[in-house]
C-alpha cells in the first residue's frame, strides 16, 4: 500500500470507527476537476475524489453542501465520510453508491420540490463555493434581483471581460443587468435550497430506482434556477418535470426566466472552456433584452 492509501485508510478508519485496510482501487469518473476512484477493503467500498493541495477548500465546501442537502431529507445524496490531506493531496471520501442512468424520475421530481421548500431568511449561503472550477460568491442578500445581478451575472460578465470577451456581450450584458427587475414584475421568489449545478450528469439512480444527486454548488435561491439548468445539455426525463410541477407548479414567467438563469451557466462555460459558449451567451443576452424592449 502506498503512502497516500495508507494515510487515507487511517483517516477513513478514524471517521467510521472501523479499521479500513485497502485491498483494491479502481479508477472512476470524477468530473472535469477531480480524479476519482473506488477504494475497497474487501467488505466496504468508498468513493474518493482527489486534487492537488489547493483543492482542499473546494472539497470542504462540497462536503458542506452535501451535508446541507442531506439535512433536507429530500433527494438522496452521497454521505460524506471525511475530507482532508494525505501525502500532500486533498481528498474527499464519500460512501460508494452503485449508480445507473435509469430510475424513478417521478420520485426525483417530487423530492426536488420537497428540497426546494427548505428555505432560509436570505438568498445566498453561509460561505462561497465553486461552480465547476469557477469560484461562486454567495454573499447573502435580502433581494433576489440584487443577488442575481451582483453574485451571478455581474460576476461572470466581469470574468468574461477579463478573458477577452467584450463587444456586444458586455454592452448587452450591462444593459440586461440594469433591467433585471423587468423579469420580476409579478413574481417574487423565495430562498429555496438549491443543488446549484443540476445538469443531467449530476443525477443518477440506485438499482431500486432511488434518485441520487451529487457534485452540488449549494446556495439558497430561486427554485426556477435549478429547474432551468436541468433543461440544459439534454434535460431530465419528462416524468421528472411533470411530477415537479404537480408537487409545486411553476409561475408562467418561468418560460422566459429560464434563459436568464441558464445565461449564468453558459457564461461560466465560456469562461472555463471558451469555444462557442461566448457567442451563445451573447445570443441569449440579446434574446432576453428583446423580451423587455
Amino acid at each position: 500500500m502506498n503512502t497516500f492509501h495508507h494515510e487515507l485508510a487511517t483517516a477513513i478508519g478514524h471517521a467510521t470507527g472501523l479499521p479500513f485496510v485497502v485491498s483494491g482501487a479502481q479508477a472512476m469518473h470524477g468530473g472535469d476537476i477531480s480524479q476519482a476512484f473506488k477504494l475497497s477493503d474487501g467488505v466496504r467500498s468508498v468513493f474518493v475524489k482527489i486534487q492537488p493541495a489547493a483543492g482542499l477548500a473546494m472539497f470542504e465546501t462540497e462536503a458542506a453542501g452535501l451535508a446541507e442537502l442531506a439535512a433536507a431529507n429530500a433527494v438522496r445524496v452521497p454521505q460524506v465520510i471525511c475530507h482532508g490531506m494525505a501525502a500532500g493531496q486533498a481528498y474527499l471520501v464519500l460512501d460508494y453508491l452503485s449508480l445507473g442512468a435509469r430510475g424513478d424520475a417521478v420520485q426525483l421530481g417530487r423530492q426536488l420540490a420537497q428540497q426546494h421548500r427548505v428555505s432560509a431568511a436570505q438568498f445566498g449561503w453561509t460561505r462561497d463555493n465553486w461552480i465547476g472550477a469557477t469560484p461562486q460568491p454567495n454573499a447573502r442578500h435580502d433581494d433576489w434581483v440584487g443577488f442575481w445581478r451582483t453574485q451571478r451575472l455581474g460576476f461572470q460578465l466581469q470574468r468574461a471581460a477579463e478573458n477577452g470577451y467584450g463587444g456586444a456581450l458586455q454592452r448587452d450584458g450591462e444593459s440586461l443587468i440594469a433591467r433585471l427587475d423587468a423579469f420580476f414584475d409579478s413574481y417574487v421568489p423565495v430562498p429555496s435550497l438549491l443543488h446549484g449545478d443540476l445538469w443531467g450528469g449530476n443525477h443518477a439512480y440506485l438499482a431500486d430506482g432511488t434518485p441520487v444527486i451529487f457534485d452540488p454548488a449549494v446556495y439558497f435561491g430561486d427554485r426556477e434556477s435549478d429547474l432551468a439548468m436541468s433543461e440544459l445539455f439534454g434535460g431530465f426525463a419528462p416524468d421528472f418535470y411533470a411530477a415537479y410541477r404537480e408537487a409545486w407548479p411553476l409561475d408562467a414567467g418561468y418560460a422566459v426566466r429560464k434563459t436568464l438563469y441558464n445565461l449564468y451557466h453558459i457564461l461560466n462555460h465560456a469562461n472555463l472552456f471558451g469555444g462557442g459558449y461566448a457567442t451563445q451567451a451573447a445570443r441569449m443576452t440579446a434574446q432576453l433584452l428583446a423580451q423587455i424592449r
